[in-house]
């Protein structure tokens, strides 16, 4: 394994974050402010070729290793977690089942579009019973003649209100239990499906989440992603590669909360000198530095091994794991270093400190994770 970046991926990564520098950090307060979903930012995204950058060419995108799209989620997070979070959420929860699971007409329907940042997707599989204990849903799908009819609540949606396609999971035969349930891609106006309540989060709040109902919601059967029965295996891929994403977001993160604290430990003064020279503030930004270079590693080696055609579940685990709870020990850092102007709204740290729960939870919270990882030491 080398983990040196190509010329290419340096080239877009500083690309990146000169245009998150120019584009993100400005807006970054007020997206979350009003939980405005950025909206301009992911077209302008698509015009640069970042949306679909690891999308194969034939279908309008880059080509590039997965590895590309995470350094893009890193640094875009960076300045912003709620434009990271959507631009690993666009590839790993959405187009990566349709790539690998849809048949050519639904690859060609929407791969395109959200390679060039013009759809959007929402990935339907939380339910208020059903959140790790995924095989708990409730939703159905009845079969009748050449469609098939959905009824039940998904909760905790990102993007359903601006949604163009729900990748959604139903069972459609409960008696066979995690085999019997399916996966479908249902376009936005469908009869049936109806937006439910809207909920205001602690943090990524630029990522906006609500509830899905479905009440005899009839799709036609080529709606179905994969074939009856593939709903939980094609949920579990996605999950994982949204694990790998979850995790550069929390690098990007604590990179952020980094790339703060030093400017912010050299710039205020106390005692006569800036902090930056007091050992407790040195000592802060050391454990900083380390945990990041680890995290970026991790994140990297799940991708790669991705990049690779090899399992990587349990990579992704790890991934997801130890990245997210670095972000979160290190956002806590951020704001000590700041005090009480750290502990303000509008600091970029107390923001930071917010967003980063979601990286704990989302994709499978660090109880699962450590369930997954406990199960293959221990098998």
């Amino acid at each position: 394994m080398n983990f040196k970046l190509s010329e290419e991926q340096e080239l877009i990564r500083s690309n990146v974050r000169e245009f998150a520098l120019k584009y993100i950090e400005p807006v970054a307060a007020e997206i979350d402010a009003n939980s405005r979903q950025p909206v301009e930012i992911f077209e302008k995204l698509g015009e640069l070729g970042m949306m679909g950058i690891s999308y194969p060419t034939e279908y309008g995108g880059g080509g590039t290793e997965f590895l590309t799209t995470m350094i893009v989620t890193e640094e875009l997070a960076r300045a912003c977690a709620s434009t990271g979070f959507l631009h690993s959420y666009s590839f790993g929860l959405i187009g990566h089942p349709i790539l690998t699971f849809g048949n050519e007409e639904q690859k060609q329907k929407w791969i395109p579009g959200l390679a060039a940042g013009k759809l959007i997707g929402a990935f339907s599989l939380t339910e208020p019973g059903a959140g790790t204990d995924v095989s708990a849903a409730t939703t159905s799908a009845v079969k009748n003649g050449n469609e098939y009819i959905l009824n039940g609540t998904k909760t905790f949606i990102t993007n359903a209100i601006i949604a163009d396609v729900f990748v959604v999971f139903a069972y459609t035969d409960r008696s066979a239990g995690a085999k019997g349930m399916s996966c479908f891609l249902i376009p936005k106006g469908t009869p049936g499906l109806i937006l439910g309540e809207h909920f205001e989060k602690m943090g990524v709040r630029g990522s906006q989440t609500s509830e899905v109902v479905f009440k005899d919601c009839a799709v036609p059967a080529d709606c179905m992603l994969g074939k009856e029965g593939d709903g939980f295996k094609i949920a579990m891929s996605a999950l994982d590669v949204g694990r790998i994403g979850i995790a550069a977001m929390s690098t990007g993160i604590a990179q952020g909360c980094l790339d703060e604290s030093i400017k912010y430990s050299k710039e205020r003064v106390q005692f006569k000198k800036p902090i930056a020279s007091q050992q407790a503030i040195q000592w802060f930004i050391a454990d900083m530095a380390v945990d990041i270079d680890a995290a970026r590693y991790f994140y990297m080696n799940a991708a790669w091994v991705k990049d690779q055609g090899k399992p990587f579940s349990l990579a992704a685990s790890k991934a997801k794991l130890f990245c997210s709870e670095c972000a979160a020990r290190h956002s806590t850092k951020a704001v000590q270093i700041q005090g009480g102007y750290g502990f303000m709204k509008g600091a970029k740290v107390e923001r930071f400190y917010r967003d980063v729960k979601l990286t704990e939870i989302g994709e499978g919270t660090s109880e699962a994770q450590r369930m997954i990882i406990a199960g293959s030491v221990l098998r």
